[in-house]
């Protein structure tokens, strides 16, 4: 594994147990907006990443930065194709995706196209996370209904599937990992109903365990397969416990992290997604503290 140089020092988060992560792969969702993003910091986010030993980094994504998009995620926002595309060219192997591309903001053919060539060109590095949005300024900016979102996302996703069918014309497309993104009911049944993975963000264990239940009820009735766990948690490393009963998963110390992660493969997961954005946009003028954290990570679940 490449060394990279955090620029910070010791491992934080004290010491810990070993966990047995079996064959889970890790990944990270790389901040593609705010004050401290350019393309040389994103270009050092997917090297360092890579150089630690991930497999698959991520980017969200917005279109229009309307107020509400901006009080989380402000400007300047990189459009996740373009940058994806950029980064393909610039790393050796790393898988890329997408942590959730909001699917009712485009065409789905356009979609279908985008990625089916993106997922060619990088050679196969593609997942495409998606989800129905939540941004009512921003759906209102672009000319979308925000009341039809989830109609929207089942019948533009039914397109999408139906084009990549044609693999001579989107070459590569019908390989391409689906997740479904979304912690509602309706997200849990349209990842069942596509077969694809689901995709919960930023939860307590004991919320995904009673929500893996209702997945599993939801494909029994439905008499399909039970979707893929792929979920992404926050990634918030602490030198004390953290005990509250609203502790999200990823949150507290590296002990705490990384049992999260122990029973995250315990219930399936083949892929977990770390987030170390702690929501204050002037993280992203220093994310050697978000490299350190996920250093500290990887060393430790590469060393058992």
């Amino acid at each position: 594994m490449k060394a990279v140089s955090t620029g910070l020092g010791r491992p934080i988060g004290g010491q810990s147990p070993a966990i047995s992560m079996g064959i889970v792969r890790l990944g990270v969702n790389v901040p593609n907006f705010g004050p401290g993003t350019r393309p040389d910091v994103l270009l050092r986010w997917a090297q360092t990443a890579e150089g630690l030993g991930f497999d698959l980094l991520m980017l969200s994504d917005h279109i229009a930065v309307t107020p509400d998009v901006a009080e989380q995620y402000p400007a300047p926002f990189y459009e996740p194709f373009t940058t994806l595309s950029w980064l393909a060219g610039r790393t050796r192997g790393i898988g890329l995706g997408t942590t959730v591309l909001i699917m009712p903001y485009r065409h789905p053919l356009l979609v279908a196209r985008m990625a089916a060539n993106l997922n060619d060109l990088s050679g196969g590095r593609l997942v495409l996370g998606v989800g129905v949005g939540w941004a009512r300024q921003e759906f209102a900016a672009l000319g979308v209904p925000f009341a039809e979102r989830g109609r929207l996302t089942d019948e533009y996703l039914d397109t999408i599937r139906a084009a990549w069918a044609d693999d001579a014309d989107y070459r590569g497309g019908a390989s391409i990992p689906l997740w479904v993104g979304g912690n509602s009911d309706a997200g849990l049944r349209r990842a069942v109903r596509l077969g694809g993975a689901w995709h919960p963000l930023s939860f307590t264990m004991p919320w995904l365990r009673a929500a893996l239940a209702r997945l599993r009820q939801e494909a029994a009735d439905r008499q399909r397969p039970v979707p893929e766990l792929a979920p992404r948690i926050v990634l918030r490393l602490t030198q004390e416990p953290v005990t509250t009963q609203d502790r999200l998963a990823g949150e507290g110390t590296l002990g705490q992290v990384a049992g999260d992660l122990e029973e995250l493969a315990g219930l399936g997961a083949r892929t977990v997604l770390l987030d170390p954005f702690g929501g204050d946009p002037e993280e992203t003028r220093h994310p050697e503290v978000a490299w350190q954290a996920l250093a500290t990570v990887i060393a430790h679940v590469r060393s058992t």
